[in-house]
């Protein structure tokens, strides 16, 4: 029997909630199917680092290496510590770290869920840089307090980064429906968003049957909310796929049900999985938490370990609790906890 040793960071606010609620489903997944999964607990978090003075110990990365995968709920608690403090002593440490560079976010609408638009029938595959471009965190501030301060934020676009990304998109668009969106800012942005699409061009000789469209990200993110059926693959750097996929989030019925994957698909380092709802700390603990996004980042890991099956009953599970429209959080009209609807989820999975 195959045993997976998860690493899970539950991390602040709900992302404790979700995860306990997660992980119980997954639990059930492996009973069901016979594989071993297991997990140890690491409490870093903006609790730890107002203990500590760091959000994770120094050697934070090589404690995770040994693990199959990692279980993420929330990091953040703006409140107590800076946003710029918690995301860059945690989640991008360890996405840059173990160079995950694809951030695959699925965006459909689960049976039963009522999305804020018309169009019922969209099933979007975000596909987001993950390590650099606007996110590479070069720059830094000048005469600081004084009124002739400066801030420089650069972006970093490299030849290896952008082209691996592209070719993972196109990789996941021919196994689908056969249809790439590319998205820039070429027409504005003229080193940079130009390079991306010349070397989308590269790529795509390499994949004649994937059909490439190019968008500018204003023009993507309104077909987003007027023709959402008519996108497939959708590739974008790490600032672009961060603002698409909140907006796929939002038609797809909200941040209750963003999962999201971030991967090294070359494998050797543990792959992160999370819901990207945030912390919500004025709901932590109360069970008021949507756990379907991270039950669903659950069968993101599940599929990434080859436990396809497994990841496909999880989902399956998580819809036909949905679809009934009985046992649902308050975010989506229900009273139900963030516990019960676990509990429904993994009872459909299998004892």
């Amino acid at each position: 029997m195959t045993d997976y040793r998860i690493a899970l960071i539950p991390g602040d606010g709900i992302g404790v909630d979700v995860v306990e609620a997660g992980w119980s489903v997954l639990q059930a997944a492996s009973r069901r199917f016979g594989f071993g999964l297991s997990g140890d607990a690491f409490p870093w978090s903006c609790e730890h680092y107002l203990r500590h003075g760091r959000m994770m110990p120094e050697d934070g990365l090589e404690q995770l290496r040994p693990y199959a995968a990692i279980y993420l709920g929330a990091v953040g608690w703006p409140r107590r510590v800076p946003d710029a403090v918690s995301l860059h002593g945690l989640l991008l440490p360890i996405r840059k770290g173990f160079d995950l560079y694809v951030n695959a976010r699925p965006h459909r609408l689960l049976r039963g869920v009522k999305g804020p638009l018309r169009a019922e029938d969209f099933d979007i595959l975000c596909i987001r840089e993950n390590t650099e471009g606007e996110y590479s965190g070069a720059g830094g501030r000048v005469h600081g307090g004084t009124a002739d301060e400066v801030a420089i934020e650069t972006s970093v676009f490299t030849r290896r980064g952008v082209e691996r990304v592209l070719r993972h998109g196109f990789e996941r668009a021919r196994k689908r429906r056969g249809r790439l969106a590319s998205v820039t800012k070429s027409n504005a942005q003229k080193h940079s968003m130009v390079f991306w699409d010349d070397v989308t061009d590269l790529v795509a000789a390499d994949y004649p049957d994937v059909a490439v469209t190019r968008y500018h990200v204003d023009a993507i993110a309104a077909r987003f909310i007027t023709d959402p059926g008519s996108l497939d693959v959708v590739v974008a750097s790490n600032l672009f796929g961060d603002i698409l996929t909140d907006i796929g989030a939002a038609i797809q019925g909200g941040l209750g049900f963003a999962a999201s994957a971030n991967i090294n698909p070359s494998g050797g380092v543990p792959s992160m999985f999370e819901p990207v709802h945030g912390s919500a700390p004025d709901i932590a603990g109360r069970g008021l938490a949507n756990p379907l996004a991270a039950i669903w980042s659950g069968a993101l890991m599940l599929e990434h370990l080859g436990e396809v099956e497994a990841a496909r009953a999880v989902l399956d599970a998580a819809e036909r609790v949905v679809a009934t429209g009985k046992i649902l959080t308050p975010d989506q009209g229900g009273t139900a906890s963030t516990a019960a609807v676990a509990a429904a989820v993994a009872a459909e999975v299998g004892p």
